[in-house]
């Protein structure tokens, strides 16, 4: 009985935590609830006058000039509705990224009693959605958006902030609604309605029909909380052992890096035979080895379509050292306004995020610390909504914790060239001060170097690690920075 004891308090505490996390992050209410109390959910304001960046893809919320009419009288309407073009061009982009958030009642987890992950997969989940867009990305392109985007999007009845006399006109901005438990209406049928109520959007099923959206589908299905998902949080805690990591721990940027890198080399799936991880080591690319990547015909003893790959290039940094340096400030938001970004595992301290874009100071970021219920993707037609997200959140940069993990898609070779160019204009730009560079690119093979040796752990060497060792390792990976 004694020795049963702490099994069934580790039991009744999992429960009990896993309620309480259920009710903190979820979105049934109309406030949040934080770390410190009860708030209502505050608006995400975006200015008129500062271009936005989203991944590589550039959008003004501000005319060039406004047009006359024959009285010689400013024609407001054509300006706002330039502008309301371009907003709506930027929802579209944004809502059509996969979004992946806390989810409840999903099958139990292998090895604990755990049907959820909130409170401590957040960085998982902002690693699933770094791979989602890497997804995206190969198969469907970075010009594809979802035809269904704008029906989860809804404006407040004032689109623009109303400007105070004591606001300049750089001040003044648009405020977007944070996300809510139901599909929102709309945003055509909002505009020309007074009505406030809530509906629930209607899918064209011509989109489900399309080439596109059975792709985009299975992209979601890949990254589903069931066990058979090969990017699902059940594959990825199961990789997380090798690492010395369970369900219930938190998990940092480095240490997810590594366990993407293993999930996509054990996908077995024909369509994702094209694509291969590279995890830089002690903040360097070594350049010969993502060529290798590129030309490997053969891996995982797996045959493959293409005697070329597409590479993700994960990088995880440091920003500094017990808070971000500002002087990364400009190379952060160099690296997300390049084309072949896929985005950012970073976030707040114990918080993580997924950073995708910047409007001046200030990083935009997908959160998912929201806890939506467990979608059954065996189901035909499964609902798409919770995947994506109908409100961006920004953070101001001096935020950021100085610990995350930096992705690149390159589609081939000559892709990576033109990849290694641009970035180096970023890392050596007049506007960095910083002398040391983020990171470096290196000629030649990390085994030229023994880095190998020093970094990879063996495959089975975790399975043995002792509970002192595990949590030596979970203390020094908390994140904060961990070579692996």
């Amino acid at each position: 009985m004694e020795d049963s004891e702490p099994d069934e308090v580790d039991k009744l505490k999992a429960k009990f935590m896993s309620a309480w996390h259920n009710m903190k992050y979820s979105r049934c209410c109309s406030y949040t609830l934080t770390e410190e109390s009860w708030v209502v959910r505050t608006k995400t304001n975006f200015s008129r006058n500062s271009p936005v960046f989203l991944l590589g893809k550039c959008y003004h919320f501000k005319t060039e000039g406004t047009a006359e009419s024959a009285s010689g009288c400013t024609d407001t309407a054509a300006s706002t509705e330039a502008v309301l073009s371009n907003v709506n061009q930027f929802r579209k982009d944004f809502i059509t990224r996969i979004w992946l958030t806390y989810r409840r009642e999903f099958p139990q987890l292998k090895g604990c009693t755990l049907t959820t992950d909130c409170g401590w997969g957040c960085t998982l989940r902002s690693g699933q959605m770094l791979l989602a867009q890497s997804l995206l990305l190969h198969f469907l392109g970075r010009d594809w958006f979802w035809p269904d985007a704008l029906q989860l999007v809804t404006l407040d009845s004032e689109l623009f902030k109303a400007k105070p006399s004591t606001m300049s006109e750089s001040d003044a901005g648009f405020a977007f609604l944070p996300p809510l438990e139901k599909p929102l209406q709309n945003m055509g049928e909002q505009l020309g309605s007074s009505s406030s109520k809530k509906q629930t959007p209607k899918l064209d099923p011509a989109n489900t029909a399309s080439e596109d959206e059975k792709l985009h589908r299975k992209i979601i299905s890949w990254l589903a909380d069931t066990p058979t998902a090969i990017f699902g949080m059940h594959k990825l805690i199961e990789l997380g052992e090798n690492s010395g990591k369970r369900a219930g721990d938190w998990y940092g940027p480095a240490v997810v890096a590594h366990i993407l890198r293993r999930a996509v080399e054990d996908a077995v799936e024909p369509e994702l035979q094209g694509i291969t991880v590279y995890v830089a080591q002690d903040c360097t690319v070594y350049i010969a080895d993502v060529i290798e990547k590129h030309l490997q015909a053969v891996g995982s003893g797996i045959p493959k379509s293409s005697d070329r790959r597409a590479v993700v290039i994960l990088i995880p940094v440091r920003l500094g050292g017990e808070k971000v340096n500002p002087e990364y400030k400009e190379i952060v938001k160099g690296m997300l306004s390049l084309e072949f970004c896929v985005g950012i595992i970073g976030g707040k301290p114990k918080q993580s995020f997924f950073f995708v874009g910047f409007q001046d100071d200030s990083l935009i970021y997908m959160d998912p610390h929201y806890c939506q219920s467990f979608v059954d993707i065996t189901t035909k037609d499964f609902p798409l909504e919770s995947y994506h997200c109908p409100s961006p959140k920004k953070m101001s940069f001096s935020k950021m914790d100085p610990s995350c993990t930096i992705g690149f898609y390159s589609h081939s070779e000559d892709d990576f060239g033109k990849i290694i160019d641009e970035i180096t204009k970023v890392l050596k730009s007049p506007s960095s001060k910083e002398k040391y560079p983020l990171f470096t690119f290196s000629k030649g093979h990390a085994r030229d170097y023994d880095i190998d040796k020093l970094c990879t752990p063996k495959a089975d060497s975790a399975v043995h690690l002792s509970e002192t060792r595990r949590r030596k390792a979970e203390r020094l990976s908390n994140e904060e920075f961990v070579l692996l």
